[in-house]
């Protein structure tokens, strides 16, 4: 059974970082699929079985595209008699996931770092929480030795710009801003030309998340990053969707509205030890060719981690199987 899992974890970090996906999916794994094992211990392989199966996928945020999609190869693989042995169908459904999500190639999910300054650009609406992922990702950056600038790009937000300039006393960072109601390109432009004279090596640029104005705020994140673009070649190195995962299936709308404006090159899911459902990640994957690149399992710095999909699905179904 454990075959599927990658050999299980053979680095004390590996086994660290399964661990902490485990502990913080409990919620999604007890309310949801805990359920499945429930189902499994029937051993019945009929309609009914199949159509619970679906609307059990359908509640954990995995989309009905994915959930109908999973189901289907279920269907075509699982015996149409039905199954005797419940560890038989556990190993069937554990291997049709990771058929449809773990390829043999490889996602790259680090943070890309090119040159000095790389510019990582943070989006998304307000309460996603935006500053906090910024500031996570900027103490992980200062403990690789990196010069880190945290840039308020959030002008319209007196409260943001004093939440990111907390992050950056905390994590040793440098802090540039401009008063409330500045022209946020203006505070790009500036903050730029300030990590040049500095010897900036990453610059992680907040930006608003007004989403009720919608046309305006993407009118906002295009121009910011056209003068991104103009004072660094190859900048935005990073466009950083970051999606509350207990939004569920709003956070794909979201992704599609901002992916259009700032051609996104990763998401961060936020929140996920507080998400019931928790099949989020797998509707994200099957919808966007966009890789997730972090995910916050937890309040604590080193909560923020590396999203790894096998890790994923193990800490989903653990305690199934």
């Amino acid at each position: 059974m454990m075959g599927f899992f990658k050999a299980l974890f053979q680095t004390k970090q590996q086994k660290k970082q399964a661990q902490k996906y485990r502990i913080g999916m409990a919620k999604a794994r007890d309310s949801v699929f805990g359920e499945l094992a429930q189902m499994l211990k029937n051993n019945r392989l009929d309609e009914a079985f199949f159509e619970a199966l679906e609307e059990l996928f359908i509640f954990a945020d995995m989309g009905v595209d994915t959930a109908l999609t999973l189901v289907s190869d279920l269907r075509e693989k699982l015996p149409k008699q039905g199954l005797q042995d419940a560890d038989e169908l556990k190993e069937k459904i554990v291997e049709t996931l990771f058929d449809h999500y773990v390829k043999d190639d490889v996602v790259d999910t680090n943070l890309y770092l090119k040159g000095a300054p790389s510019v990582f650009l943070f989006v998304g609406v307000n309460g996603v929480g935006k500053t906090t992922t910024i500031g996570k990702v900027a103490k992980q950056l200062s403990d690789q030795g990196k010069k880190v600038m945290l840039v308020a790009g959030d002008t319209f937000r007196a409260g943001a710009i004093h939440q990111l300039s907390i992050w950056a006393q905390r994590t040793g960072s440098a802090f540039y801003a401009k008063d409330e109601g500045s022209d946020p390109s203006s505070v790009m432009f500036e903050a730029i030309a300030k990590a040049k004279l500095e010897g900036i090596d990453v610059l992680l640029c907040d930006t608003a998340g007004r989403l009720q104005n919608k046309k305006n705020l993407m009118e906002e994140l295009a121009k910011m990053r056209r003068v991104i673009e103009r004072e660094i070649e190859g900048a935005p190195h990073e466009t950083l969707l970051v999606l509350d995962a207990t939004t569920g299936q709003n956070g794909l709308s979201q992704a599609k509205i901002f992916d259009e404006v700032t051609n996104l090159t990763g998401l961060i899911l936020t929140k996920l030890d507080g998400s019931a459902k928790g099949g989020i990640a797998l509707a994200i994957k099957d919808q966007f060719d966009i890789p997730i690149k972090l995910v916050g399992l937890g309040e604590k710095v080193d909560d923020l981690i590396y999203f790894d999909i096998e890790d994923y699905i193990y800490a989903l179904l653990a305690d199934v199987f």
